[in-house]
């Protein structure tokens, strides 16, 4: 079995709920091509219509009018994503509205504050449950703030910029380490009077709608990397990434992949306001361990369980550090990757903020715990790939939250 063809995937998740953030801000008409289809960016999708977003869809195109936002008569469910969860505190408390902010059980069990204390400091009214969902932000005059993240996370950033264009002054933001900067590009692009320096950020107050734009959302680097991998350790696999993000805050995965050996071939290179696209060729080769230091970590942080199954059939011990984001995603994820790797037979041990895995070594077939998370389904059925015996999922359906359609993408690959 090896994977080979070229393939076109589905948007970029994260470029998806921005795109869309700032089409409702616009009065024009803007048209986005190639949007995510996962959940997690209907539940955008969802909550600026009840915003007052208008959209409709024609095939691979979506036409949206915004411009005209108001408070949503319903909650604003957020589903399981935890981007639109925590963006949009930001971006409806610059709308001067009020809105409550639900989620399932998953989502409404992680952190809130990290985003509700910075916007208490720019003058929202803005209240969370024990500093978790739900939320809910009331109309509130805002002003600009100098705010110093504790952790790096474009959500809080974006959510804090989005507040920042409708707050009096100047609003900065310091990060400890340059998360990615999606938003930062577009609002740029699109005319927001916005600087980075370093991994500082400052945006000023906006009156001024943005213009309505066109955008053809690159392919998400975060879905490729499954198939990435499964290219990386199946001897003879050959595959194409056909206009692919790779904006340097994403491309960690697959900058880890040639540090481990892998052939990494960019074969051509454009922009999509203002987004470095590619088409992307990776073939396998001898895997060799890697060290992944904790500045190195927000780059490549959905990618984690993927280098830990890669670390398993690489020569060497690899260590990952400075990863304690991952226990509060959709799941711990430094639990869910160590007892599914040591069910199949990896020399792994788990730390508090990443692990080591020394390899290579064989791993066996199991029925994968995946605790309800997309990212540890699709990555541990990458593992099945090179695994002796049948691999099974306990969930193959939550898949579908981020990529549903991974099967059938794999499918092709390894029929071709």
């Amino acid at each position: 079995m090896k994977l080979k063809g070229s393939v076109a995937l589905p948007g970029d998740k994260s470029l998806s709920h921005r795109a869309l953030m700032l089409a409702s801000l616009s009065r024009e008409r803007s048209v986005i091509e190639n949007l995510s289809s996962g959940q997690d960016i209907i539940s955008t999708r969802d909550c600026l219509e009840n915003c007052g977003m208008e959209y409709r869809q024609d095939s691979q195109w979506l036409n949206i009018r915004g411009g005209h936002l108001k408070s949503p008569f319903v909650p604003l469910f957020c589903g399981n994503s935890g981007t639109t969860a925590r963006m949009l505190p930001g971006f409806i408390a610059g709308q001067k509205i009020f809105a409550t902010l639900t989620g399932d059980p998953s989502l409404s069990s992680r952190p809130m504050n990290r985003v509700v204390e910075p916007l208490r400091e720019m003058g929202a009214d803005i209240s969370s449950l024990q500093g978790k969902l739900p939320v809910s932000i009331h109309p509130a005059a805002l002003h600009g703030i100098e705010y110093t993240m504790p952790v790096a996370s474009a959500q809080v950033k974006s959510a804090l910029l989005f507040a920042g264009i409708h707050a009096s002054g100047k609003t900065t933001v310091h990060q400890p380490i340059l998360s990615r900067d999606h938003t930062e590009i577009l609002m740029s692009a699109l005319g927001y009077a916005i600087t980075l320096s370093g991994s500082t950020v400052t945006v000023s107050q906006s009156d001024t709608p943005p213009a309505g734009f066109h955008f053809r959302v690159p392919a998400d680097p975060s879905s490729a990397a499954f198939f990435a991998a499964g290219a990386a350790m199946v001897h003879e696999s050959d595959v194409i990434f056909k206009h692919l993000a790779v904006n340097p805050t994403r491309f960690g995965f697959f900058s880890c992949l040639e540090q481990m050996g892998v052939r990494v071939e960019i074969l051509d290179r454009w922009s999509e306001l203002r987004e470095p696209v590619a088409d992307i060729r990776i073939r396998p080769d001898h895997l060799h361990a890697v060290h992944i230091l904790p500045e190195t970590v927000p780059a490549l942080i959905d990618e984690l369980p993927l280098v830990a199954i890669l670390a398993t059939q690489a020569e060497g011990t690899t260590i990952v550090e400075g990863a304690g984001e991952l226990r509060v995603k959709e799941s711990d994820r430094l639990h869910a990757i160590t007892t599914n790797l040591e069910k199949m037979g990896a020399r792994i041990t788990e730390f508090q903020e990443g692990f080591r895995i020394t390899g290579p070594t064989p791993l066996k077939g199991i029925h994968v715990e995946t605790y309800h998370d997309h990212r540890i389904a699709m990555a541990f059925k990458i593992a099945g790939l090179i695994s002796d015996g049948r691999t099974t999922l306990d969930d193959s359906e939550c898949a579908a939250i981020s990529f549903p359609e991974f099967q059938n993408v794999l499918n092709y690959l390894i029929q071709n």
